[in-house]
């Protein structure tokens, strides 16, 4: 178990779809430079290809931390 974790329990799905509305397609686009945010985004291609490359998925939890960070401020 890991209570401390901020991440434990939610899904990347959910990251991603928290990320979307909070951000959008465009702004995480010009954050995170990955071709699913950038050219026809969607959950499902952006679950693919984080799922694959953990230097990517990295920048999205980071994103997700920062966002969850200043939501609480």
């Amino acid at each position: 178990m890991q209570p401390n974790n901020p991440l434990h329990g939610i899904t990347l799905e959910q990251i991603i779809n928290e990320l979307v509305a909070h951000y959008g397609w465009e702004y995480m686009g010009t954050m995170i430079k990955i071709k699913c945010f950038n050219e026809d985004p969607s959950v499902k291609s952006s679950l693919k290809f984080l799922r694959r490359t953990p230097w990517a998925r990295t920048k999205v939890e980071q994103m997700y931390l920062n966002m969850l960070r200043k939501r609480r401020k």
